[in-house]
């Protein structure tokens, strides 16, 4: 496990509550969390993956589904096909979700929250469901699933921010999904700057250009942007962390090994300050 996914293993937990128990409340309204790109890997690296189908997708799952769900599965989906109602439908797509969510496989789970987003034409709901596939991201090992995950997530997003424009939710959710794995990284960023020339403290827009900032080598960039999270957060771990990251490619080894110490309180768990303590003696 990458070290920065020990800040964020809280997300994930939500994350599976939400779909286990169908709720349709949207996740905290901070970006998702991901690796960092380069040498400490991540999706953020960009570029042009192989989508995969859904198709693909879910027959994979479906030789991994116990006898239970599958009978569960087969009841919902026959009630489903007697029904032409949109609205009627919804009930069963979320049932069809929280089957998955017990089956352990959020991905598919995600995919059928957002199927029922879509009849419901719900802009907060297809919010919810573009930050479930951002927050599957992180420990997606396979590039092509990124690919794919990051693609679902641009797509329910985009449909949110039509429904409502003004929604900064919707508009980082989208930003986040064209910088992850989209290969439309500009379009993300453009998105980003749009929302700090309107709030310029707003906090997960910073976040995440300030991330960008550092993938990109623009350190001095990367120090505004997430100073100023951490003027208004300074337990931040996010900030933190990165911040740390773009001391680090300013050649400011004491100030990185400062900010990784702070890290390492705020987020108080003896797995994360192993691995902070081993890079910290790499900058020793």
């Amino acid at each position: 496990m990458r070290l920065i996914h020990y800040i964020t293993i809280g997300s994930a937990i939500a994350l599976g509550t939400a779909l286990y128990f169908g709720g349709n409340t949207i996740p905290p309204p901070q970006p998702p969390q991901q690796g960092m790109p380069g040498a400490m890997g991540g999706p953020m690296a960009g570029g042009t993956k192989k989508k995969v189908p859904f198709e693909s997708v879910l027959a994979a799952s479906l030789k991994r589904l116990s006898p239970e769900a599958k009978e569960k599965l087969k009841t919902i989906e026959a009630g489903l096909a007697k029904k032409s109602d949109s609205v009627a439908m919804v009930s069963d797509y979320n049932a069809i979700a929280k089957v998955w969510a017990e089956e352990k496989d959020p991905k598919i789970a995600a995919h059928f929250k957002g199927v029922a987003a879509k009849l419901e034409n719900s802009g907060k709901n297809l919010t919810f469901a573009a930050r479930l596939f951002l927050e599957l991201l992180p420990e997606e090992e396979n590039p092509d699933y990124q690919s794919w995950e990051a693609s679902e997530a641009v797509a329910f997003a985009q449909l949110a921010v039509e429904k409502d424009s003004a929604s900064e939710d919707a508009k980082l959710a989208l930003a986040t999904g064209y910088l992850e794995g989209s290969g439309e990284p500009m379009k993300g960023v453009q998105l980003l700057l749009g929302i700090v020339r309107e709030r310029p403290d707003d906090i997960p827009a910073n976040l995440l250009l300030g991330k960008m900032s550092v993938r990109s080598g623009q350190m001095d960039k990367a120090v505004g942007r997430l100073e100023t999270v951490l003027k208004q957060e300074p337990q931040n771990t996010e900030a933190l962390y990165f911040l740390a990251q773009a001391y680090k490619g300013k050649g400011d080894k004491a100030k990185a090994v400062e900010l990784l110490q702070k890290c390492k309180k705020a987020v108080n768990d003896p797995e994360f300050d192993k691995k902070a303590d081993e890079e910290m003696n790499s900058l020793k």
